[in-house]
């Protein structure tokens, strides 16, 4: 008898990274797998960090957070959404990443089931899973006039044993934004319900035409039944920095720090002073990168917004696009092929839940030239193969 879990036992490796290790720093590759583009984070945040590093500051701090870190993230998220936010709700776990696994076990266990809004990033199917819940989607509908989904919808789907909701906006991949009339019919249902909501809005200033996407911030009570999850990947250019943070109900003020010591003692505490700089001082560098991704945004749009092979909308947010291949049913071999064949690093679209075998994901965060040339590949690839 083995002594590991039938729910570990059973992962697999997501496709994304099964793609990717492959050709992993090939510079022969253009990557347009991975969710980041190839801005290197801003100079203030990394002198603030490498200031802190020479002023000693290696030792443990608070497992919610650093008090200036706590202090920066309310009067950030205030200004941003015109909120007054009790600062008690704000932790640092870690990464985002971490801060959703947390709230998945607080939630979740074996007899359960979670329900996730997809198409979704995929390593959150593995986090839902490992908890022993059973897990199903709900997932949006790619129309001539975007990727839609209804509070309703996702209510419809919610089970008698469904203790959790995965809600990712704007999403990752299909750029889908969640309405505020929608979030409030959402939250509504799991004040009543007692469900929690987990929602992920990572890509909060990846938004086109506004200057935030709408947030369950501006809605919920401070003690309703979800967690807010953030970071500073995205918007700052940090991906490898590996910090987020999450505003939860204020009676778990004491619960979320007691967490946070389990899964990671405190979060690396030169780099909160970075994330401080970051919040202080990021707000030029964050409007340059919604022009970029936007200008990224018109690149794909033009290579497969009217070409027949291609089933497109453009997003509303995030800086990805999830285009449907007509007459591709295995996005896994799809996306190898491009990537032996024309060194362009796609994600298959089966890996971000069921229902996407004949998409992929690009990403579309890199350098305007480096871009356009990927993009250039991908038709001619399509066009030779399939059309």
């Amino acid at each position: 008898m083995q002594p590991f879990r039938d729910e570990i036992e059973s992962l697999e490796q997501n496709g994304i990274t099964k793609v990717a290790f492959k050709r992993l720093n090939d510079p022969a590759v253009i990557p347009l797998w991975f969710g980041e583009g190839d801005t290197v984070t801003p100079a203030f945040i990394r002198e603030a960090t490498k200031n802190a590093l020479d002023a000693g500051q290696t030792f443990y701090s608070h497992t919610r957070g650093r008090p200036e870190l706590l202090r920066a993230l309310k009067t950030y998220l205030d200004d941003l959404y015109g909120i007054d936010l009790d600062e008690r709700r704000i932790t640092v776990p870690g990464a985002a990443m971490l801060g959703i696994t947390i709230a998945a076990q607080m939630a979740l266990s074996t007899g359960d089931h979670g329900l996730i809004v997809g198409p979704v990033w995929p390593n959150i199917d593995a986090v839902f899973r490992i908890t022993g819940a059973q897990i199903s989607y709900v997932r949006q509908r790619l129309t001539p006039h975007g990727w839609q989904l209804t509070a309703a919808e996702i209510i419809a789907a919610v089970q008698p044993n469904t203790k959790a909701i995965f809600v990712n906006s704007p999403c990752n991949p299909t750029g889908w934004v969640m309405s505020p009339a929608e979030q409030a019919q959402l939250l509504d249902f799991a004040r009543e319900a007692k469900v929690l909501i987990i929602a992920d809005e990572v890509y909060h200033r990846t938004v086109f035409d506004m200057d935030h996407a709408p947030s369950f911030l501006q809605l919920a009570r401070e003690d309703d039944p979800i967690v807010v999850v953030n970071g500073f990947s995205k918007a700052w250019a940090m991906t490898g920095w590996r910090i987020g943070w999450v505003v939860t109900p204020l009676r778990h003020e004491v619960l979320w720090s007691a967490l946070s010591e389990c899964f990671n003692t405190t979060t690396n505490v030169f780099v909160q002073l970075g994330a401080v700089a970051a919040l202080q001082q990021g707000e030029p560098f964050v409007r340059e990168q919604q022009k970029q991704y936007a200008r990224g945004r018109e690149l794909v749009d033009a290579a497969f917004g009217s070409h027949e092979l291609f089933d497109y909308t453009s997003p509303e947010g995030a800086f990805y696009a999830f285009p449907r291949v007509r007459g591709v049913t295995d996005s896994m071999d799809y996306v190898e092929r491009i990537l032996a064949e024309e060194n362009v690093g796609l994600a298959p679209g089966y890996t971000f839940g069921p229902g996407n075998e004949s998409h992929f994901r690009i990403c579309f965060a890199q350098s305007h030239e480096r871009l356009a040339e990927g993009l250039k590949r991908i038709v001619g690839f399509t066009e030779r193969n399939f059309g």
